[in-house]
């Protein structure tokens, strides 16, 4: 694939400076960011106006799961236009109806009650305000290592340090540390020990909580941008039954790892758990137009048949969003996208990935599934010291940001987060894009090596 336009960097300077003078960027210090110009995008790849090609590693914020530019979405969204471009949510829309029945389908048990709203961070306040009306009790549980989005109630939940600026500690969000073998907080050696002392600790700090105060326990399927670290066997079941147990609401966070990105619709069937509520996003229609939504079990809708619901958006269910998601999940279905997702990474990505960690001594661990994988970069093999530290910023940072301009300079768009770089291409990468984004990586990690001990 080659870029669409010659190389205009006359132009690219003008989209650079507009942005400079009047875009705000997100989680940025203003003055200390320098956003590539983007001149276009498609399938796997985007391109700048200087003319260089990027294999997009990073699905661009994981959501874009049927790469960019699909055909069929394009037209879908353009007929939509056409047809009836807004509508108010309170009414009947055929394409919000068929975006609805076409996830019902697809979620696990018995959640076949669709709130649309715009994106992953306000179907995880519904889903919290849901679960807390539910209920009648006020506390939520969620793990420390996750993000939950930037909303008032999400960034509460959230469990890496973009929670600090803005938690009150009055959210009434409580965290627990979930399982994660590498860097296990419950000194396990296996994963059937990570897994029971993680339960255990769980239902501890429910029981000094107060289990009669817990309207429910969040978590990420697997854990997206804190470390694709995919629970042990039996861990998610066993939060499933703490929750029984207790009266409490258990919801899932598929926002990233839904639609196809684990190699299964939603990662919740690698596990054979359904919780009580789970929110979407991203990859319901590849972030073509914003969209998310909760998928609600006949319980908890129940307990809204009489009782009006206390929330609402001006969009939700934009019938332009949800002609995106309409033709997105046919696309995915009739392009068998989801097992091609599984295939990728049992035969090409996974077995690569693991190749690059028996050659590069900064590769402490490789773990995922499907296209969501992390390589976790350390200085020491054997002492696991991370490449950089917990939550590095300038010279400290070093290492990561070297790494990651080597990744840019060989044409790969890395994903980086503190010590790790993930590897979450298009659900649909083809096997010769996958092996190209692994010898960039290569190249990239030997300059990662220079920093180990």
């Amino acid at each position: 694939m080659t870029p669409h336009v010659e190389p205009d960097p006359q132009a690219g300077a003008a989209v650079k400076a507009a942005d400079r003078a009047h875009v705000f960027h997100s989680w940025s210090a203003q003055g200390l960011i320098d956003p590539l110009a983007v001149a276009g995008a498609e399938g796997s790849y985007f391109w700048d106006y200087d003319g260089n090609r990027y294999l997009d590693f990073t699905s661009g914020l994981v959501y874009t799961n049927i790469g960019y530019q699909h055909p069929k979405v394009v037209a879908a969204i353009q007929e939509q236009a056409a047809k009836l471009t807004t509508f108010a949510p309170a009414f009947a829309v055929d394409v919000r109806s068929e975006a609805a029945r076409l996830i019902a389908e697809r979620t696990p048990g018995d959640l076949d009650k669709i709130f649309f709203t715009n994106g992953g961070a306000e179907a995880v306040e519904n889903a919290v305000r849901m679960a807390r009306l539910h209920t009648g009790r006020t506390k939520v549980l969620s793990a420390y290592r996750s993000y939950h989005g930037a909303t008032s109630t999400a960034i509460n939940l959230t469990g890496d340090p973009r929670r600090w600026p803005s938690d009150t500690a009055s959210a009434g969000v409580v965290h627990f540390w979930a399982p994660f073998l590498y860097r296990s907080p419950f000194y396990a050696t296996t994963e059937a020990e990570e897994s029971a002392r993680a339960l255990q600790h769980l239902e501890d700090t429910i029981a000094f909580e107060g289990p009669a105060t817990i309207a429910a326990i969040i978590l990420e399927t697997v854990p997206g941008t804190a470390g694709i670290m995919t629970p042990p066997p039996g861990y998610l079941a066993g939060v499933r039954e703490i929750c029984d147990k207790y009266g409490i609401v258990f919801v899932l966070d598929e926002v990233m790892a839904g639609f196809g990105r684990t190699g299964t619709w939603f990662a919740a069937e690698h596990f054979d758990v359904v919780p009580d509520l789970m929110t979407f996003a991203k990859g319901v229609n590849s972030g073509y137009v914003p969209l998310g939504g909760v998928a609600i079990s006949a319980e908890i809708a129940a307990t809204f048949d009489k009782r009006p619901y206390p929330g609402g958006l001006t969009y939700s269910g934009h019938p332009l969003a949800c002609a995106a998601a309409v033709a997105t999940i046919n696309v995915m279905a009739d392009e068998k996208v989801v097992e091609h997702a599984a295939h990728i990474g049992e035969t090409v990505l996974g077995p690569g990935l693991r190749e690059l960690a028996e050659r590069h001594p900064s590769v402490g661990e490789v773990r995922g599934m499907g296209v969501f994988w992390a390589l976790d970069l350390v200085r020491n093999k054997e002492t696991r010291e991370p490449l950089v530290p917990y939550n590095a910023a300038g010279e400290a940072n070093a290492p990561m940001a070297a790494f990651a301009a080597t990744a840019k300079k060989n044409g790969l768009w890395p994903f980086v987060n503190m010590n790790r770089t993930h590897a979450v291409p298009a659900c649909n990468v083809s096997e010769a894009e996958a092996k190209e984004g692994l010898a960039a990586l290569d190249a990239a990690l030997s300059v990662a090596d220079e920093h180990t001990v």
